[in-house]
């Protein structure tokens, strides 16, 4: 379950993704695939929640991580590649970064 908080021990990724509005369901439908079937089996992994933007020009991934360094393990494993190769193609562009949470405001 994701949880967002400050000071939180984990690592945080953000991903947008850039995509044409034709592709978007394409986009998001292989990154809800690839973190069922992939992701969420690599060590570390915590949660990940797809959003895509109601123009449908954007398609953000965030997802927690127990660390970087698990994040970056992640990076190296062949399957998981292949899976971020696939979403690639498929955005006109994307931007992936780890963020730290700063304030959390609820009411």
């Amino acid at each position: 379950m994701t949880t967002i908080r400050e000071n939180s021990d984990c690592a945080t990724l953000i991903n947008v993704f850039t995509v044409d509005p034709q592709r978007a369901d394409e986009l998001a439908t292989l990154l809800a695939s690839a973190t069922e079937d992939v992701m969420a089996h690599q060590p570390g992994f915590r949660s990940a929640n797809i959003h895509l933007s109601t123009d449908r020009t954007r398609v953000v991934n965030y997802a927690q991580w127990d660390s970087a360094e698990a994040y970056q393990a992640m990076l190296s494993d062949a399957t998981a590649r292949k899976h971020m190769a696939t979403a690639a193609a498929l955005a006109v562009s994307f931007d992936p970064h780890l963020y730290t949470v700063e304030s959390v405001h609820e009411r």
